[in-house]
């Protein structure tokens, strides 16, 4: 053996020996400085009195042998013992064993002590003390822990000195100084002091595991479980501990258990077991600590805030609120307590049963228990710890093992990363320490070793069973025993005690003094011999450390591999290989999947993996399309890592983003680090300390692995490798076999390795300072990007937030690129990026031993490393400039309408989810549709957003969200926040566009798009949305090219209608001139001012102050009419109001204008020249018996002259509807005001109120029951057969009272509340329960509550008013504050409270914010309600239908009603319309309904414009949705009685959106005049330029109606003469899914020819992929698919199918609506009338299955007051009109099967003219003779096969017609025909080519045909 092997071994064999004890020590009482009470300790003598050179004698002892302090005591204690234990500067730990014992104190020495107290002065006289006892302390210091030896040996020496035994203490003490024993290894030594005593001393086994006989049982006795497991963690975690008691031993014992309880970790912070009174502010250090303390200082623990304390003989554990505890991860936490508690409590288990078994099970003794619980602990830390080894990096070999544990990939392999716990034990002090103590790969192993490498598995399989569990734990406690008590009968013990109660001795004589010459000299014998005695040879025990199985073989990766995860890893495979074979189109259809995949470990892993394998010789050049595919792809493999990388994937990254690169330019590369630099990972020098280490570990071991191929060395990482091949060495196993062989080594050779290690790590050094300048340095370092990550600033704190930095990182872009220097700026990024290096180099370097010249010449190297690649870095950043763009997405072009041309070309763009979740995948689940990547376009018409969604899973669809310009609410710049989406980059302009057809446009724009096309396309926008003048709207300028054509000279094909149009026009306006020259009032300017003037303040619309010099001859209209009138005359007759008026029966227009007098009602023609009122129609309908002057002057009463005129007449009861403007101030006079008022004298108000009177007087006098009673005021007429019968409306009566209350109902008192009739009514909450009794009148009037009037005269005309009253006035409160009632008319005046168009505006813009919130919220489903409930939208439908159904109520009943509310174009107009719907079933048709709105909102002035904000001068007056209420009124009505209707919820929807869109006129202006003055009044029919272009809504709809069923209703199975009363309370109301539903697929479905055009092509794309299999699911998005196209209901589906089947025979299909009233007929005809009710199950094919009040099955009995009982049929109501009577309609209404197409069976009566023409077939058919029928009713060319053929073969829709021009003969055609005989009709669909008999015949059927054409 060489000389130096056996160094080593000589050491080994000295420390197997030592000492068992280093010194003794006697510590004696000695009085305190001067003053002060205390005494303190004295040394008296120490042996041996030279210190050990080995261990020197600890400072301080005589403080630990009194802890609490030196005191005197009045009486003798008896002897304690205890153990202190003393830290020394290297950590050393020597055991105090103090014994004490008290003494007398000599009187002598207590006086002297006195007597120099005294001549201070401090004591008065001279007292005899009593008798006092000191303590004297025998101490032992040793560096070992045998408690009980010493406990024996103190005793012994106490013995012999009490009781006087015959041996000298001075050989006893020799002898205990002297005695050596062995450390460790189990052996028994048997020792003796030479006092005829005998101990044996027993050394543990192995001494690495601590011993802790009974103190671990005892302080989970002393605190439980839980507090223990608290202390544990917090020990572990770094926190303050304080143990109180008041025993000593109880503290050393406590603080020995929490340390056994942390092996295999080793406490390394401060830890004193029992801490002396003098240093108790040791407790205020900074630093973890574990100490114990003596109870009695508990009060100067309390001030202590962030120490936990543990109360010894309390049993508590105290934690402070500032201290949070991280506890065991989940679930190790759980399975210790339970073992624990198996443990500690074995009867738990068996406490609640019935039989206990009988032996019951005893717990373990206690040492035994304390090895039970020691072994949970053991199994809890190879639980936590497992795999540990294949974290550790080797970094050196030789001289010295340096290890480095990989806590990152530790955690991520565990899952542990958010964990609270394991990373700060990881990080802790005591975790570095047992890396340095157990990393080294060959050294001597233990329990835990064995634990860890060989039980993993079997605690994997124990885990579910607790009897395993217990076994297991019950096998390591035995090994636990064996090592503390190997042999298990042990020697008795013989050691002297003394006699008892000898301390309490009187006479006992003080502790003699040592002779020190004795006991020196025998510990010099004892020293001489053992440096002569051979040295004892310990046999080497070291060996290789085994790893266990590595984490992934146990781990099941906590169930993250989905079923799908394999799937995933081939689709990641596929692209890589497709980017790599360069089809990058197949790549490019996998991308999306592979990044959404990237989420997945296991697929970022594959990744690297896959990427790995396109790497030769460290570089892969690839072309830009590839480079750009690759960088994606890393760069969404490196968003989902953290900074610490725990998996490893960014590690695996770092080779490749240094291999691949592309050529930017001859000699220029880009490398991809370049574009992956936005990751936090690589600013953390954790990581690159991490990287470093596995990089100097692999080469390493290739260093060692001389001759053997290694292939692992790209694997970055050993530990996230699945274990090593088996044939492999691991770089510990080849570290173990060197550190096993270098002993054997020569010097020279060790020498060498050493060298060679250390260049090594030194040349990596060089490698990561250039790959951390390629990874840190930005492409363009003129921007100070670095900042952004703070790891660089400080590289601890390494942030975790993404957003944070960025954010960072771009405000200090901005501020330093602000500030110009460039220069500065880039040496700077220099200076970050050198010093960050420096700092790394310098740590690495340092603990892999880098000798100094190598570590100065790195730092002299990494500025030039970084230099250099700033300079490349430009070169490449001005290379990479010139580059094309990245290729995105191609733009998606929208489909256009006819006419609509686009004004911006498509910027590219990002659409925002908004706060409507279904799109962005919110509660309905689903991938999310947006955010969207496409362009927004501008068009003259919409603004379109197409694009696909960036979510991969969907990018094949297509989403589409566009509006109407002019239906443009609001656009404002917005933020997004960063995190929102990644695509978005900072400092991009972003709009949010709202439109009042419910969309929501939240764009980004995309960087590409410069800042000054954002700001052009709101321009444009804005420009667009508020045009000059009406005459610029879309629906005017649509189809001219040049915007300047716009003069209204477009139709010249009828001169003398336009003339007509002007003469009356300027007409008009000579005639109005004067009169509103002072008029403060609106009046619409004149189209050419109207650009610049601003538009009327609403406040000031009542001012009025009326000229008294108006001409009145041009404005009384003379009986004659001039001849330029007449036309106007003939064209205000067509107008619907006319239409709508003589099917009323309203009074008639003959030519002459002669009044037939039996008439109550005529049409005044004062208002044709719009001088009375330009907001009316030409056309009024007044009371006979008032001449045209008087209306001039009654219009003055009213606001914007709107004076009452009828608009609906009662059929049955003839009561009349009222419409007019609310009354002025000045006009209220004479009417309503109190009798009181002082008299003016007669004036013009007078006189007018007057006519007034007269004017209402005359309405009363038109209706029939009033004419009957002679004008008497007793209406005794009224209870004619109208009331008494057995009306239906009698029983409706008791409704009538308490509607009005609840109508007028409102929460203020005003002045009407005591004193008006109305106000009684409110006031009396008992009114309606004994109402039912009264007559209604008096009811609605409420007399019986009131016996006085206001002013106090008696009421003596209330016997006058028990009756109804004949005309009731619907006003507004406010306008009628102080109006009388009075007796002796027949109106009545209902004050009510409306709200303003102000209201409706805020109203419907928290209902828009409601249905379509901006940003989503946390609680969706509660903010939508509660944001709709504040909107209070559906409180004002509530008003109008309660308002409309009151109305309804009195007109049913007989009584007329004047609605006169605000100015009589808003409200006003929303109530008439709904009351005349409500009760007249003709406006439920869609003919009627268009009426309807044509008559009320149009002719009668809805400003539409002016609400609708579609002009410059309205836009400030906001968008206020009237006509939009109006419909969702409807709406409500349609849910409540879907059979009424005959159009559906679609066309509602239709109007809502068109009345907004501006694409049609029909809404545009503000009145009839205003459309006069632009000529779009009266345009001809056949005036349509193309056949696309509508201007009128209604011939849209009429043309799409023929085509399609959309608008109609299947349900619709009217009841005669119903008049419906729906429901108003706000709980039966529902929000109109107009408002919420949204397609995504098309936009909205409401321009109908973009909507056929989108579904074309998809189906015949679907067509052709017959391969796969074709599934019969459908998935329908509720936010995405249209639900009505996608699953049509069941009759559109069954007109579908027949009209494909007819195409497929070739017949021409017929029209749907003939199709249905064909079946419907045919259902009556075959189903007979079954008289018990019963319905035959035929009839229900098509009938409602919706009941109805009075109906079910679909059949209801007519009611007996009105006819024969008849039994009708659901579907229609043909069969009960005969029996019905007609009740004064002309000629009934008509019924549903004859308002589309006079459908009969027979066709006969329908042929407008017929023959034989010659029709060729289709392609390949030859020409045949048919017979044709020209239909002009059904508007269609029919043909037979003969002329006798009933059977229709064919229609040809004259509407699809578009020319009919001159034919050739074609090949077949008949012979002997002229040429000119050949004619074409060309439709929308196909060709027809016919051919006459001769030419005649020929040109008479073109004729015709063209005749239908121009009529159509």
């Amino acid at each position: 053996m060489s000389p130096g092997a056996l160094a080593p071994h000589a050491a080994l064999a000295r420390l197997a020996m030592a000492r068992l004890a280093d010194y003794f020590v006697v510590v004696a009482f000695a009085h305190g400085k001067r003053g002060s009470g205390d005494g303190q300790g004295q040394i008296l003598q120490r042996f041996p009195e030279k210190d050990w050179e080995d261990n020197p004698f600890p400072q301080g002892i005589e403080l630990f042998c009194q802890p609490s302090g030196w005191q005197l005591f009045s009486e003798r204690n008896p002897p304690t013992f205890f153990i202190a234990v003393l830290t020394d500067i290297n950590s050393e730990r020597h055991y105090c064993a103090c014994f004490t014992f008290w003494e007398a104190v000599e009187s002598s020495q207590l006086q002297n002590h006195l007597r120099n107290e005294e001549e201070e002065g401090e004591v008065a006289a001279l007292i005899q003390p009593a008798q006092l006892f000191a303590p004297k302390s025998l101490v032992l210091v040793s560096r070992l822990d045998h408690a009980e030896v010493f406990r024996n040996c103190l005793g012994l020496v106490y013995t012999i000195f009490v009781d006087g035994l015959n041996t000298s203490l001075e050989t006893v003490i020799g002898s205990l100084l002297t005695c050596t024993i062995p450390i460790t290894g189990g052996a028994q030594r048997t020792i003796s002091l030479g006092a005829g005593d005998r101990q044996v001393i027993q050394t543990p086994i192995n001494d690495s595991l601590p011993i802790s006989n009974c103190s671990v049982a005892l302080l989970f006795r002393q605190l439980g479980i839980t507090n223990v497991l608290c202390l544990f963690c917090a020990a572990l975690t770094e926190h303050k501990i304080l143990f109180l008691s008041s025993s000593y031993q109880r503290l050393t014992d406590a603080c020995r258990a929490l340390l056994a309880l942390l092996f295999p970790l080793k406490y390394s912070f401060t830890y004193v077991p029992i801490l002396p009174a003098q240093l108790l502010e040791v407790l205020t250090t900074p630093t973890p600590f574990i100490i114990g303390v003596s109870s009695i200082f508990q009060a100067e623990t309390q001030e202590l805030l962030d120490v936990i304390i543990a109360d010894l003989d309390g049993g508590t554990v105290t934690v402070p609120e500032c201290i949070h505890i991280s506890l065991l991860p989940e679930p190790l936490l759980h399975q210790t307590r339970e073992a624990l508690s198996m443990v500690l409590d074995p009867e738990l288990e068996i406490a609640d049963l019935a039989f206990p078994p009988s032996p019951t099970i005893s717990a373990s003794s206690l040492k035994m228990q304390d090895k039970e619980i020691r072994a949970v602990f053991l199994r809890l830390f190879a639980q936590l710890l497992r795999g540990y080894r294949w974290c550790l990096h080797i970094i050196r070999i030789h001289p010295e093992p340096v290890i480095r544990f990989h806590k990152a990939a530790f955690l991520g392999q565990r899952g542990l990363v958010e964990d609270d716990f394991l990373p700060k034990v990881l990080e802790g002090m005591a975790f570095a320490g047992f890396v340095t103590e157990r990393g080294p790969p060959y050294r001597d192993i233990d329990l835990f070793d064995e634990l860890v490498a060989n039980e993993a598995k079997r605690m994997q399989a124990d885990e579910g069973s607790r009897a395993r569990v217990l076994r297991h734990i019950k096998e390591l406690a035995e090994h636990l025993y064996k090592n503390e008590n190997p042999y298990p009968a042990v020697t008795m013990h013989k050691v002297q005690k003394p006699t008892e109660g000898c301390h309490l001795r009187l006479h006992q004589r003080p502790f003699p003094r040592l002779d020190e010459g004795t006991i020196q000299w025998i510990v010099d014998q004892a020293t001489a011999k053992l440096q002569t005695a051979p040295p004892l040879v310990k046999a080497e025990k070291k060996c290789m450390v085994p790893s266990g199985p590595p984490l992934g073989a146990i781990l099941d990766r906590n169930g993250i591999i989905l079923a799908n995860s394999a799937r995933r890893l081939e689709v990641v495979r596929n692209c890589i290989s497709y980017v790599f074979e360069s089809k990058m189109l197949e790549a490019k259809k996998l991308l999306p999947a592979v990044l959404r995949a990237m989420k997945s470990r296991a697929a970022r892993h594959c990744l690297t993996q896959e990427l790995n394998l396109h790497v030769q010789q460290n570089r892969a050049v690839l072309d830009h399309q590839q480079f750009d595919f690759i960088v994606r792809m890393m760069n969404c493999c490196l968003q989902d890592c953290s900074a610490s990388d725990e998996h490893g994937v960014a590690a695996a990254l770092l080779p490749l983003v240094t291999a691949f690169c592309r050529k930017l330019s001859p000699g220029i590369t880009q490398f991809a680090y370049s574009c992956v630099q936005e990751h936090l990972v690589w600013t953390n020098i954790q990581f690159w300390e991490a990287m470093f280490y596995s990089d100097v570990q692999n080469h390493i071991r290739a260093l060692y692995l001389e001759g053997i191929e290694d292939e692992g060395e790209n694997h970055a990482e050993k530990a996230s490798e699945e274990g090593p091949p088996q044939e492999e060495k691991s770089a510990l196993e080849i570290a173990a076999e060197q550190c096993r062989l270098w002993p054997t080594v020569s010097r020279e050779k060790q020498q060498e390795l050493i060298q060679k290690e250390e260049s090594t790590v030194f040349s990596q050094a060089i490698h990561y300072a250039n790959r951390m300048s390629y990874l840190l340095l930005p492409l363009d370092t003129s921007k100070n990007r670095l900042l952004r990550g703070s790891g660089l600033g400080d590289a601890e704190s390494v942030s975790n937030s993404f957003i944070t930095n960025s954010i960072a990182g771009s405000v200090a872009d901005s501020y330093d690129t602000e500030s110009g220097f460039e220069d500065a700026e880039s040496s700077d990024v220099a200076n970050y990026v050198v010093r960050f290096i420096n700092r790394f180099v310098d740590k690495v370097c340092t603990e892999s031993g880098v000798t100094n010249e190598h570590l100065k010449g790195l730092h002299v190297m990494i500025p030039d490393i970084v230099q250099m690649h700033i300079e490349t870095l430009d070169a490449v950043q001005r290379e990479s400039k010139r580059l094309p763009p990245i290729q995105k997405p191609k733009l998606l072009r929208p489909s256009l309408l006819m006419g609509e041309e686009s004004v911006m070309e498509g910027l590219r763009v990002y659409l925002m989810p908004d706060g409507r979740e279904e799109a962005s995948g919110g509660a309905v689940g689903g991938p999310p549709l947006l955010p969207a990547e496409g362009a927004i376009f501008l068009t003259t018409y919409r603004v379109i957003f197409k694009g696909t969604p960036t979510d991969p899973l969907v990018g094949e669809q297509v989403v589409v969200r566009s509006f109407p310009i002019a239906s443009l609410t609001k656009e404002e710049k917005i933020t997004v926040q960063a995190q929102a989406d990644q695509f978005i980059t900072e400092g991009c302009a972003q709009l949010q566009l709202r439109s009042c057809t419910f969309q929501l446009l939240r764009i980004a724009f995309d960087e590409e798009v410069a800042s000054e096309s954002a700001e052009t396309f709101r321009k444009h926008l804005n420009k667009l949305r508020y045009p000059q003048q009406a005459s610029d709207t879309f629906a005017f300028t649509v189809g001219h090219l040049s915007k300047a054509a716009l003069q209204p000279k477009v139709k010249e094909k009828n001169p003398s209608l336009r003339t007509i149009s002007r003469n009356l026009v300027k007409n008009a306006k000579r005639t109005i001139g004067r009169q509103y020259v002072t008029r403060k009032k609106y009046t619409p300017p004149p189209w050419e001012a109207r650009g610049n003037q601003q538009h009327f303040l609403e406040d000031n619309e009542d001012e009025i102050s009326v000229s008294e010099d108006v001409d009145r001859s041009t404005l009384t209209p003379s009986t004659t009419i001039r001849p330029s009138d007449k036309m106007t005359m003939s064209h205000l007759v067509e107008r619907a109001c006319c239409r709508d008026y003589q099917r009323l029966g309203l009074g008639t227009l003959s030519n002459s204008l002669t009044r037939s007098k039996n008439e109550p009602f005529r049409i005044s023609t004062v208002n044709r020249m719009y001088a009375i009122c330009r907001s009316y129609p030409g056309l009024l309908i007044v009371p006979q018996s008032i001449q045209d002057n008087a209306i001039q002057r009654i219009s003055r009463c009213y606001r914007q002259n709107r004076f009452p005129v009828v608009c609906w007449r009662n059929s049955r009861t003839k009561a009349v509807l009222l419409r007019s403007g609310g009354l002025h101030g000045k006009g209220v006079a004479g009417l309503f005001k109190s009798q009181n008022a002082p008299a003016t004298g007669p004036s013009q108000a007078d006189s007018t109120s007057l006519e007034q009177e007269k004017y209402l007087q005359a309405v009363i006098n038109s209706m029939p029951h009033y004419a009957d009673s002679g004008g008497r005021n007793t209406l005794s007429g009224f209870t004619s057969a109208h009331m008494s019968s057995a009306d239906s409306s009698e029983k409706r009566q008791p409704k009538l009272g308490s509607l009005m209350k609840q109508v007028m109902g409102g929460k203020d008192e005003g002045p009407l509340s005591r004193g008006g009739k109305w106000g009684s009514i409110r006031a009396s909450g008992r009114m309606s329960s004994y109402a039912l009794n009264m007559e209604v009148g008096s009811r609605l009037a409420g007399k019986e509550l009131l016996s006085t009037q206001a002013n106090g005269s008696p009421s003596e005309a209330s016997f006058l008013r028990q009756h109804r009253a004949s005309l009731y006035i619907i006003g507004d409160k406010s306008q009628l504050r102080g109006v009388k009632p009075d007796p002796l008319q027949h109106w009545e005046v209902v004050p009510i409270e409306v709200f303003d168009a102000r209201q409706v505006k805020t109203s419907f813009k928290k209902l828009m914010k409601a249905c379509v919130p901006g940003s989503p919220s946390a609680e969706p489903g509660q903010t939508y309600l509660r944001s709709l409930e504040e909107s209070e939208w559906l409180i004002q439908i509530h008003k109008i239908l309660q308002i409309s159904v009151l109305v309804v109520e009195l007109l049913d009943t007989g009584s007329s009603v004047l609605v006169s509310l605000e100015d009589g174009w808003d409200i006003t107009t929303q109530v008439v319309s709904l009351v005349q719907l409500l009760s007249d079933p003709y406006y439920r048709t869609m003919e009627g309904f268009r009426l309807l709105v044509e008559k009320e909102w149009l002719s009668f002035g809805h400003r539409f414009s002016h609400r609708g904000a579609q002009t410059l001068a309205s836009q400030s007056s906001g968008f206020t949705p009237i006509f939009l209420q109006f419909l969702d009124c409807v709406h409500q009505i349609h849910l409540q009685f879907p059979m009424e209707f005959e159009f559906s919820q679609y066309y509602l929807k239709f109007l809502s959106y068109h009345s907004v869109s501006s694409r049609f006129r029909t809404f545009l202006l503000d009145s009839d005049y205003e459309r006069l003055e632009l000529g779009l009044l009266y345009e001809e029919k056949g005036e349509r330029k193309g056949p696309q272009l509508f201007r009128s809504i209604w011939d849209y709809l009429d043309r799409l109606n023929k085509k399609t069923p959309a608008f109609f209703n299947y349900m619709y199975a009217p009841e005669d003469g119903e008049v419906l009363r729906p429901y108003s309370n706000v709980s039966n109301l529902k929000v109109w899914d107009y408002y919420t539903q949204e397609t995504l697929s098309e936009g909205p479905s409401y321009d109908w020819e973009l909507v056929q055009s989108q579904t074309d092509p998809v189906e015949e794309a679907a067509q052709p992929d017959t391969s796969a299999p074709q599934s019969r699911r459908k998935i329908v998005w509720p936010c995405y698919d249209n639900r009505s196209r996608t699953e049509p209901d069941a009759i559109s589906r069954l007109l579908e199918e027949l009209q494909n089947l007819e195409m497929e025979l070739g017949q021409v299909p017929e029209r749907w609506k003939d199709l249905w009233d064909k079946a419907k007929a045919s259902q009556r005809s075959e189903v007979p009338a079954d008289p018990s009710g019963r319905v035959a199950a035929g009839s229900l094919l098509m009938a409602s299955s919706l009941s109805h009040q009075r109906r079910s099955f679909g059949v209801y009995l007519q009611e007996s007051g009105r006819g024969s009982s008849t039994i009708n049929l659901s579907l229609d109501s043909d069969s009960s009109s005969a029996s019905t009577p007609s009740s004064g309609k002309q000629g009934g209404r008509r019924s549903t099967s004859t308002l589309y197409s006079q459908f009969q069976t027979a066709e006969s009566e329908n042929r407008s003219y017929e023959g034989t023409l010659y029709k060729k077939g289709a392609f390949m058919k030859p020409w045949k003779p048919r017979w044709f029928v020209l239909d002009k009713t059904k508007h269609q060319l029919r043909y037979y096969d003969s002329r006798l053929d009933l059977e229709c073969k064919g229609v040809i829709d004259l509407a699809e017609v578009e020319s009919i021009t001159p034919g050739t003969p074609t090949m077949g055609a008949p012979k002997m025909v002229e040429e000119k005989a050949f004619f074409d009709v060309k439709t929308t669909k196909r060709v027809y080519y016919f051919c006459a008999q001769d030419v005649q015949l020929a040109q008479q059927w073109i004729d015709r045909i063209q005749s239908c054409l121009s009529d159509a």
